[in-house]
């Protein structure tokens, strides 16, 4: 399956929602531990979204890169977990979905604020992307990136590991004036460069916007690039409960968010914190009768 033709020959594409949370739900470790601890309900967790309308899985394998295991004290190869990561959304997905290899930040930050290099960044990223690639993914999603450098650096280590299509999508806390990362980057900045740079598709997930805060973050961008736009927003905003982040937005109420987004101008749709298969099957009902 060739995901390039799939995306223009469809008006949108279902990506997954959030895996960590429903992890998190079972009593779980969030992250790539579990595909080595508890790879049977990850690959249950992948199957309840193919069933709810995804087109396209993402594998749990977000923090799998070698900064972060290390400046983070987990004790995993590098190796088997994101081998294993794509194999189980590969089973889910069989031959009929797509799997995206899921490429987060290394939580360090650059030169000059930090101690790493570009090239260190690009170097652990590229590992990374070739071992998804190994196991069978479709394409690259880069993703909850707060610093764009950062996500440059991925992107060109993606483009480097395999012939395969690169998502690239920033976190933002505004979608005020042109929208702003933590780190200060725009909209307009982020289209410029990551276009430049090979992106296949470009936007946004998690971050501090709801559902329809994101649907005005995407007629930014949809102003500002001809890329197709992806846009995955977490089921609302997070309220703190016992010192744990809740979010609590329904799916019907995150599929009226999503078909905003939509009309907007994104493409590729989705969730991230807090969703589940119920939000995903609610976008589904409401667009597959479009398509």
């Amino acid at each position: 399956m060739d995901f390039r033709r799939f995306l223009e020959d469809n008006p949108f594409v279902i990506f997954d929602g959030a895996m960590g949370t429903q992890l998190a739900k079972r009593g779980l470790e969030m992250g790539g531990v579990s595909n080595i601890t508890n790879p049977g309900q990850v690959l249950e967790i992948h199957r309840e979204y193919i069933d709810a309308g995804a087109d396209a899985l993402i594998t749990n394998t977000l923090t799998m890169n070698r900064i972060y295991l290390e400046t983070h004290g987990i004790n995993l190869n590098i190796r088997e977990a994101n081998l294993a990561g794509a194999e189980l959304a590969r089973r889910a997905a069989l031959s009929s979905h797509f799997v995206f290899g899921d490429i987060g930040p290394t939580g360090r930050l650059l030169q000059p604020y930090g101690e790493y290099t570009e090239e260190q960044l690009a170097e652990c990223f590229m590992e990374q992307a070739a071992i998804l690639a190994e196991g069978g993914v479709d394409g690259f999603i880069i993703e909850t990136m707060l610093d764009l450098r950062e996500a440059v650096c991925a992107l060109k280590a993606c483009k480097s590991a395999a012939d395969l299509p690169v998502i690239v999508s920033l976190s933002y806390s505004t979608a005020a004036n042109g929208g702003r990362t933590v780190m200060g980057n725009t909209v307009a900045e982020a289209v410029q460069v990551l276009e430049r740079n090979g992106a296949d598709a470009i936007g946004s997930n998690c971050g501090e916007l709801d559902p329809s805060e994101m649907a005005v973050l995407t007629a930014v961008y949809r102003e500002a690039s001809a890329l197709p736009i992806i846009m995955e927003p977490n089921a609302g905003k997070p309220r703190l409960v016992n010192n744990q982040a809740v979010f609590d937005m329904g799916p019907r109420e995150f599929a009226d968010g999503i078909v905003k987004c939509i009309e907007s101008g994104a493409k590729i749709i989705g969730g991230c914190c807090g969703t589940s298969p119920a939000h995903i099957c609610a976008v589904a009902k409401r667009l597959k009768k479009d398509r």
